[in-house]
């Protein structure tokens, strides 16, 4: 199971990025966890500079923008 972790500090465009994540696990059948992390000192210690910003298995994916469906299914399904 991978671990998904979406951070931001809870703005519409994190929370957009989060419903989007989901939205692709359940449509892909992707088993997953998605983790919302809003601690502002969590996301300086990740290393994340701008929000919203998506880490697969501790991996950063994304930071600064909301990513595309396609992207975010790319990188889920990339390694199978």
């Amino acid at each position: 199971m991978q671990t998904i972790k979406v951070y931001g500090p809870g703005c519409s465009r994190c929370r957009q990025t989060e419903d989007l994540v989901r939205k692709v696990v359940k449509e892909n059948g992707i088993e997953a966890e998605v983790v919302e992390v809003h601690d502002l000192q969590a996301i300086a210690a990740a290393g994340i500079m701008g929000t919203p910003a998506i880490a697969i298995d501790g991996v950063i994916k994304v930071a600064g923008r909301v990513p595309k469906a396609s992207e975010i299914k790319q990188w889920l399904t990339a390694d199978k």
